[in-house]
């Protein structure tokens, strides 16, 4: 059933159109993913379907009652008001007195009895405490703490209670710009599942393709004011999409082939003139027209200028350690970067990623251990661009510092034709910075991270807000780069098609190196975790015995504690939180030895599959059989031992 419909729907701002005379029809309950490049019209189209933007042309019909509700791609503002004032606040002036008699019943004093008695009294006769119900359930839902500031949360918990303000709503048509922006890859694997629990109707904009692949059941996609609506997962629209593009390559080369040949007649001498057909004039007319009215999308062509190779060494990190305060960032890691690495990193938000980038480009120093810096190395580091992003400079100043040319390769280019390889128009580059989408700022910062010679390229988030087209783009200048890359990024794909390796960062200091990528990974840790499985089974009759025997010693009958608990002095928690400490590093130390010995394992197979094994001597064979068994009991110990302290770990709780 129909609930939206636009139809020959027109939007512009000034000259440009962003919707050209479109039509759309949504049904209840899809999930349609809006895609386009950077500027043609997404947001514009959230905005129009919620009622923020009216359009210039044409028609939009809702169905009545329907409730919308929008998550922005701007964060909560910082500041000291509670998750729970913010949530409420979306319902004006009943949100003020939720919240305020939210904030009374828990510092209720006597000079505000009154006050809080006539807030009850208020919320009763407005059928608040509905609104109420629906605060409590949704940030019990998300595992947000109401009474915690704003101020005192990381990016990705504020965007968790934008989309808890989004909600609380009760939509029947949820709008998300950018969902996936501020969170870490176990929050947007979060919010798939949020997003697929939803039992309304979803319309996106994402440029995380894993979530589009997850989630949306339809694409619609904005391509030069026009719209087409592709009624299909996120795969199938990229076939589908790429061939219709070279259909209409093919005609547009067929009509142009066409319309060269018209205009070498219509330009013959006198006596072609006289005798040329009138209606093939018009019919000339009509094609220019046409050609006029066509609007070319342009080609975006990255290149990188990676100046002289460095040394075969880049970087090499020896038992390094940071830390601020009591947190331990980085704990005792060593590391050798060589040329040509591309080596991705991942984990939680405030896990310590940027503070190793510092570390390895020596911005800050280690609280212990060395870094060493090879020989002619030239680095250029993406997120210190956007520190010197002035708004007010136009686009081309900041590309070229004033200069009509630029070097790129040792070539001389001029500014103007430099950034139209990267999709901006003359226009664009005589504009302030400020005149661009979120995307377009990034897509001018990798233009001048690319103008820079170098041959380390550090790039911390570099994927946030480009348009797919660019994402790909990107993808296939970092495989050709020839130099070293360090990437920080939450685009599990990205990882997946770029880099080499990975630095997996668990959040208590541990970083553990991994080949591959994040998908790799993922398969890795899903293989590790059924060896577990298999372990545990095959010591179950060894702690049931162990479960009976402490059944005698303070346990009830069904496992559980008693329920009187002896008190903990202070210094026995100190002593229960470091002992676990110890076994949360002894968690991350057991997987990386066992794939270490697993990998001497497989080396010393090869070398038993070799002919040239049976002719060494009964010594030397020996020596061989003898250190394969060693490892296969090392490896079966670490595994038995990797089971026991993650049960200790589940067991115990600070």
């Amino acid at each position: 059933m129909a609930i939206v419909t636009l139809k020959n729907a027109l939007a512009s701002f000034g000259e440009d159109v962003v919707l050209d005379h479109v039509d759309l029809v949504i049904e209840a309950g899809e999930r349609l993913c809006l895609s386009g490049r950077n500027g043609s019209g997404k947001s514009t189209l959230l905005k129009i379907l919620s009622n923020e933007k009216n359009l210039d042309d044409g028609q939009l019909w809702r169905q009545e009652k329907l409730v919308f509700s929008t998550l922005e791609q701007d964060l909560p503002e910082n500041s000291d008001k509670t998750v729970f004032e913010v949530v409420a606040g979306v319902f004006e002036s009943m949100g003020e007195k939720l919240a305020e008699y939210h904030r009374l019943a828990h510092e209720l004093t006597p000079d505000a009895v009154d006050r809080f008695a006539n807030l009850q009294q208020q919320i009763e006769a407005g059928d608040g405490w509905s609104f109420s119900h629906r605060i409590d359930s949704i940030l019990d839902k998300l595992k947000l703490d109401g009474d915690v500031r704003l101020d005192q949360l990381s990016g990705g918990w504020r965007k968790r209670v934008a989309i808890a303000r989004s909600l609380v709503r009760d939509p029947d048509v949820w709008l998300l710009d950018e969902p996936t922006n501020h969170l870490d890859i176990p929050m947007i694997q979060w919010l798939e599942n949020l997003l697929l629990d939803f039992e309304g109707t979803i319309i996106f904009v994402s440029h995380d393709r894993e979530l589009m692949r997850s989630v949306a059941t339809g694409v619609v996609d904005i391509d030069r004011g026009r719209l087409t609506k592709w009624e299909c997962g996120y795969d199938e629209f990229i076939e589908r999409r790429d061939h219709q593009r070279e259909v209409e390559e093919t005609h547009n080369k067929k009509f142009d082939e066409r319309l060269k040949k018209e205009e070498i007649w219509i330009r013959q001498g006198i006596k072609a003139r006289r005798t040329r057909n009138e209606g093939r004039v018009r019919d000339l007319e009509k094609m220019r027209v046409e050609r006029a009215s066509r609007r070319t999308s342009g080609q975006l062509k990255m290149a990188i200028d990676s100046g002289d190779s460095s040394g075969k060494i880049v970087k090499e990190l020896i038992h390094v350690k940071k830390s601020f305060g009591d947190d331990e960032i980085i704990s005792d890691f060593s590391l050798i970067v060589q040329r040509g690495d591309r080596i991705g990193m991942v984990g939680p938000n405030g896990c310590g990623k940027s503070t190793l980038i510092k570390l390895m480009l020596e911005e800050i120093k280690p609280d212990a251990g060395e870094v060493k810096t090879g020989t002619k190395l030239k680095v250029a580091y993406f997120d210190q661009l956007r520190d010197k992003l002035n708004p007010e400079m136009s686009v081309s100043d900041y590309i070229s510092e004033g200069r009509e040319y630029i070097d790129i390769s040792g070539k001389s280019t001029h500014v103007v034709t430099y950034l139209g390889n990267f999709m901006f128009s003359p226009d664009q580059s005589r504009a302030p910075i400020r005149t661009l989408s979120g995307g377009e700022q990034n897509r001018l910062l990798l233009a001048r991270l690319f103008s820079l010679p170098a041959n380390l390229l550090v790039l911390d988030e570099p994927t946030n807000d480009l348009d797919i087209e660019s994402l790909e783009l990107l993808e296939e200048m970092l495989l050709t780069f020839d130099g070293t890359v360090l990437i920080v990024s939450h685009d599990r794909l990205f990882m997946d098609n770029v880099v080499s390796s990975l630095l997996v960062f668990d959040g208590n200091g541990y970083i553990e190196e991994h080949v591959g990528g994040y998908s790799d990974w993922q398969t890795y840790q899903k293989a590790m975790k059924k060896a577990f499985g298999n372990k545990k089974k095959d010591k179950s009759s060894s702690k049931s015995s162990a479960s009976a025997s402490q059944n005698s010693k303070g346990f009830g009958d069904n496992g559980s504690a008693n329920t009187v608990d002896e008190p903990i002095s202070h210094e026995e928690r100190k002593k229960q939180k470091a002992d676990r400490k110890k076994l949360e590093k002894e968690m991350v130390k057991l997987p990386q030895q066992i794939e270490k010995d697993e990998a001497k394992v497989t080396e010393l197979q090869k070398q038993m599959a070799e002919d040239s094994f049976y002719a060494k001597s009964s010594e030397e064979q020996a020596q061989v059989y003898d250190g394969l068994k060693l490892l296969e009991t090392q490896i079966d110990t670490a595994m038995t031992r990797w089971a026991e302290v993650e049960e200790l770990l589940e067991n115990t709780a600070f």
